[in-house]
């Protein structure tokens, strides 16, 4: 009754029964998980045995996976991971699978810890998540590192295929007629030379205005305008006289 109370079983998928040990730490989440079947984890396929999940010992990333084996004495595979969240929580591990094909390892898709919101999706090497989206047509978590290196490598989504048949080859463009070959240019006329501009002649001085006509000579009137006055005519008259009395006063007094 006892063994029967250590391991809880909490989660079957295709047929693959797992368990869990009520033991585990809270820092590194430490899980032991049994399984009965073959399952695939990114990198590895695990056998039917009991393994132990944890996360690496890191406070910068708290999403990086290792699984042990049983006794933790040998490190299987160390599992890069992005959070993944769920709404309901439950007191027990919880882990969820892709759907595969028949005769397949089921692979493991994401791991939730005892009262966690978020837990760990696995992300796969490109090829081992291409086959699982064309198996489970979903969209697969994937990185380009495969080595224990996981928490520098760069996560990425590969698309579900839609088929696993490739595509058929589009058809090939019907040929387009070859273009005709071009006309040969002409020979393109020789650029005109230049020629010296002609110098115009010097601007001549404007000739000399001609010579006035001469004024023709105006005719002497025929009698002189009587511009004179007669006045001063009789008071030079008057002196003369005046000068000729005097002279014959005098003239009788010399002789004496």
């Amino acid at each position: 009754m006892r063994n029967l109370l250590k391991h809880i079983p909490f989660f079957a998928a295709a047929g693959v029964l797992l368990v869990t040990s009520l033991r585990a730490d809270e820092w590194d989440k430490r899980t032991v998980v049994t399984i009965d079947q073959a399952i695939e984890v990114p990198g590895q396929v695990l056998q039917p045995g009991t393994y132990v999940f944890k996360l690496l010992n890191s406070p910068s990333d708290r999403h990086i996976v290792q699984v042990y084996d049983k006794d933790e004495k040998h490190l299987i595979t160390t599992v890069l991971a992005i959070p993944n969240y769920r709404i309901q929580v439950t007191g027990h591990t919880q882990m969820s699978f892709w759907e595969s094909q028949a005769g397949t390892p089921t692979a493991l898709r994401a791991w939730f810890y005892p009262g966690d919101n978020y837990g760990q999706e696995f992300a796969y090497p490109p090829a081992q998540a291409a086959k699982i989206a064309a198996s489970s047509r979903q969209p697969v978590v994937t990185t380009a590192a495969n080595t224990s290196e996981y928490a520098t490598a760069a996560v990425t989504s590969t698309p579900a295929a839609e088929t696993t048949e490739p595509a058929p080859a589009p058809p090939a463009p019907p040929a387009e007629p070859a273009p005709a070959p071009p006309a040969p240019e002409q020979a393109a006329p020789p650029p005109p030379t230049e020629t010296q501009p002609e110098q115009a002649p010097p601007p001549q001085a404007p000739p000399a205005a001609a010579a006035a006509p001469e004024a023709a000579p105006v005719a002497p009137p025929a009698e002189l305008p009587h511009t004179a006055s007669t006045t001063p005519l009789i008071g030079l008259i008057g002196i003369f006289a005046m000068i000729g009395a005097a002279a014959t006063l005098i003239a009788p007094l010399r002789s004496r």
